[in-house]
């Protein structure tokens, strides 16, 4: 019986299924399905979007050349409604008794889903796209004003349509352009003589140049150019409609002769009479600074009035609550400078990046003498401002855990604009090990606290104008933090504090100085290492039981155990029976654990530098490069080397008891993105990493260095899991000081808001320069590329517009872990598979 209704479903699916495939079910009789558009300019077939995306009606979108769009559409009933009316009436009891089956609820909710599932099919698909002629007449006019408005005059365009069997049609676009325009002259018929003497000074710049095409985006811009211009030179009255193009093309033979042509000004001095005369340029005679505007405070009186280099700073309600030069260095309008449009602007943009008032209300006043007075109305935001979360969590580590976080932040915290943000966190959580009643239930805990501060500006001993002037929206943050965890890993302890200066010098161009950063970071449970990095444990232990060290019913005990096994291998007289491998395997954990566990202390400086291109945040033709380079120690080491400290057991100096870390490291981080056209982008990721250890250190802190694999990086192995090298790591965080990695992803849409995805990763990790000397995990020289690995797979994306959530599948492609000539696809499967969940794209 089951087998039969088995079949009976499946026969169903696949009838559903060949009726959905139908492309052209829903076409009625004498309508017939748009299948192509192929537009022809000059007989030549068109490969452009942006011609392409001219045409006002396309046929159903495909992915792997179906219409699976169509296909959900034609799952649905057009008339549902009447469908399920007939269905329940067809007899005159047949309702009567479903609802006593189901009872009228039931049925009720049964008629709904029907409904839900059919609107579902409907939004979900997209209706066939039936051909309509007045659309196609549109089409043609439309192509036609696109080369008219790109300078060919003479362009005439035209469709036909193709008949194909099965109700199904093609158009075919022919477009014959003719000969461009081409600029022949450029004359000048300006009227102010002010205007006509800044406009000569940057005619070079001009987006209208002799010998090029005609277009009208380039008439445009320099129409925009030109009252930048004048507005940026002090010509406060002027506007674009004071600019006109007159174009001459009778019997020039296909050349334009252009007069750029800019009236004299003219205002409105009562209703009867316009007044006319020459452009002035305009001062700024007072800059007025209202600090605490809002609606209500206008009608008050002023209260308090500072005057600070030429500003004029008011309170109606209180005290001057900031420093004046605070508030005078994010503001660009100086009095006694000419007018200039690109001052207002920039001091919007600083204003606002105070992140103190909500954003600024800036006009301009005429007075008689040709001067402005400019007033600045500012809103102040809260002084403070409270926020907090919980979070409930599940890992590894713990059955669950709840997370209380809360922060503080204070505005004007010095009256200099300054923000102050206090955060911390509280968790709970209860471990495996709480399930034993002898235990706690909540035995993880973990605490933390960041102190920030944000200076909108350089904070220096010496003044920094001159290098890094305010149009550089420079910002300097201190921090401190301090971290504690019980029953986490090592029970690490750690804090934190650091200076940083950050600023922008050209647009798309970030750099930042971290001129001090320290960090200390001091494990409280050593002993509980094997019970974190289990996989290096189950090593031990193997290797224990092969040489009969132990009984095969027991396991080395944690740590007593592990500690003593490790101190008899690595003795001068070794257990029976262990071979050199084995010996060699165990110094590697060892040598691992002890740095590890080792506490470590951190004080570096670093700059970084980032050149971003994109024009804005939907530009997906760009490139973004990012450099940093870091260096720790130096200046601990010059004051041990001067104070004559001594060195420990292990050659190395010391500070607070801890052997602090010494190296220099540089990251190299190239994204570059393709537009190929109709929603498919082809981007690209190279990164190049490496950290070199020197002096007081032999290798470099867990927390400095590379590791390779996870949803960002290598998608075929998960995070840590890949390298070093062509090692066959027993490692569960493997992590190096040398990072290669190559990124490439072709994007692609499916449907509406979901995309996929094809991608090849490349890359690993080494050591090299430091105290490991296992040849596999080490970077001798360029044969060691060949140790590269290569995942390939692919992916969805789906864009809610405010995040993108993305889902990946990686297979091993190259595998460097096994042994030459083993290596391709030796686990290329979905069993070995990995499988990725991420937030927004990996580059």
């Amino acid at each position: 019986m089951k087998q039969r209704f088995s079949k009976i479903v499946l026969f169903i699916l696949i009838t559903g299924l060949i009726t959905a495939c139908n492309s052209i079910k829903n076409v009625s009789e004498g309508e017939r399905l748009l299948v192509k558009n192929t537009i022809y300019v000059d007989s030549v077939r068109n490969t452009s979007e942006q011609i392409d995306n001219l045409l006002y009606q396309e046929p159903n979108k495909t992915m792997l050349g179906l219409p699976i769009r169509l296909y959900i559409y034609n799952l649905a009933r057009p008339n549902i409604d009447s469908i399920i009316d007939t269905h329940l009436n067809k007899t005159a009891k047949h309702r009567e008794r479903l609802e006593r089956f189901l009872s009228k609820k039931q049925l009720s909710q049964y008629i709904n889903s029907r409904k839900s599932l059919n609107a579902w099919l409907k939004t979900t698909g997209e209706a066939p796209s039936i051909i309509n002629e007045p659309r196609a007449i549109k089409s043609v006019k439309r192509l036609e004003d696109y080369y008219i408005n790109n300078g060919w005059f003479d362009v005439s365009a035209s469709y036909d349509t193709i008949l194909k069997p099965k109700q199904k049609v093609e158009i075919a676009y022919h477009v014959n352009r003719g000969t461009p325009y081409k600029i022949d002259s450029i004359s000048t018929k300006i009227m102010s003589p002010v205007v006509d003497s800044i406009y000569n000074q940057n005619k070079r710049r001009s987006f209208i140049k002799k010998g090029e095409r005609y277009t009208t985006d380039n008439f445009k811009s320099e129409r925009d150019r030109i009252t930048s211009n004048l507005r940026n030179n002090g010509i406060y009255q002027f506007s674009q409609d004071y600019v006109i193009f007159q174009v001459d093309t009778v019997e020039t033979n296909k050349k334009m002769n252009v007069e750029v042509q800019i009236k004299n000004y003219s205002s409105s001095r009562n209703a009867d009479s316009i007044q006319n005369g020459p452009f002035k340029v305009y001062k700024i005679k007072d800059v007025n600074i209202y600090t605490d505007n809002s609606h209500e405070s206008r009608e008050y009186s002023i209260k308090d009035t500072i005057k600070y280099n030429g500003y004029n700073l008011y309170s109606v309600q209180d005290k001057i609550a900031y420093k004046p030069k605070a508030l005078t260095d994010a503001i660009f309008i100086s009095p006694g400078n000419i007018f200039r449009d690109i001052d207002r602007t920039r001091t919007y943009k600083h204003l606002s990046e105070l992140k103190t008032f909500r954003y600024p209300d800036i006009n301009y006043i005429e007075n008689p003498d040709t001067t402005l007075t400019a007033n600045i109305f500012l809103t102040p935001l809260k002084k403070f401002n409270l926020d907090y979360s919980l979070e409930v969590s599940q890992s590894n580590i713990q059955i669950i855990g709840f997370t209380v976080s809360s922060s503080l932040l204070a505005r004007n915290i010095f009256k200099g604009a300054e923000t102050l943000e206090l955060s911390g966190f509280a968790t709970i959580g209860a471990s495996d090990d709480a399930a034993d009643d002898k235990d706690k239930f909540f035995d993880i805990n973990e605490l933390g606290a960041d102190l920030k501060l944000t200076i909108p500006r350089i904070f220096f001993p010496i003044n920094t104008d001159s290098l890094i002037p305010k149009t550089m929206s420079p910002t300097t943050r201190i921090g401190l933090s301090i971290a504690s965890q019980t029953n986490v890993g090592l029970d690490k302890r750690s804090f934190t504090g650091s200076l940083n200066y950050n600023w922008r010098p050209k647009r798309g161009i970030t750099q930042a100085l971290d001129l001090f950063n320290a960090q200390y970071v001091r494990n409280l449970n050593p002993d509980n290492y094997f019970n974190v990095y289990s996989t290096s444990y189950d090593t031990l232990d193997d290797i224990a039981h092969d040489i009969d060290y132990i009984p095969s019913d027991e396991d080395l005990s944690i740590p007593d155990g592990t500690n003593e096994f490790i101190d008899e291998v690595l003795s001068d007289n070794p257990p029976n029976g262990i071979s050199d491998d084995d010996i060699q395997t165990v110094n590697n954990i060892d040598e691992r654990m002890i740095r590890l566990t080792e506490n470590n202390l951190i004080v570096s400086s670093a700059y970084s530098f980032i050149k971003d291109s994109r024009r804005n945040p939907s530009d997906e033709d760009f490139f973004i490069f990012r450099f940093k380079l870091e260096s720790a120690g130096n200046l601990l080491a010059l004051g041990s080397k001067l104070s004559n400290s001594q060195k420990n057991e292990d050659n190395q100096y010391e500070l607070f008891n801890v052997a602090y870390s010494q190296f220099i490291k540089t990251e190299f981080d190239y994204t570059k993105h393709w537009d190929l056209g109709h929603q498919n982008i082809f981007a690209i990721r190279a990164f190049f990493g490496i950290a070199i250890p020197y002096g007081n250190s032999n290798n470099i802190p867990f927390a400095k260095s590379f590791f390779a694999g996870g949803a960002n990086d290598n998608r075929a192995w998960t995070a840590y899991d890949l390298g070093p090298g062509s090692s066959q790591s027993n490692d569960d965080f493997n992590e190096a000081n040398l990072k290669l990695a190559l990124n490439m992803e072709h994007r692609f849409n499916v449907f509406e808001d979901l995309y996929g995805a094809l991608f090849v990763d490349v890359g690993n990790i080494w050591n090299v320069f430091d105290n490991v000397d296992d040849e596999f995990a080490t970077f001798d020289n360029f044969s060691s590329l060949k140790d590269t690995a290569i995942g390939t797979g692919f992916g969805l994306r789906y864009d809610f517009s405010f995040l993108v959530f993305r889902f990946d599948i990686g297979f091993k492609t190259y595998d460097p872990s096994y042994s030459e000539g083993e290596r391709w696809f030796k686990d290329y499967n979905f069993g070995n598979a990995v499988y990725n969940v991420g937030i927004n794209y990996p580059f």
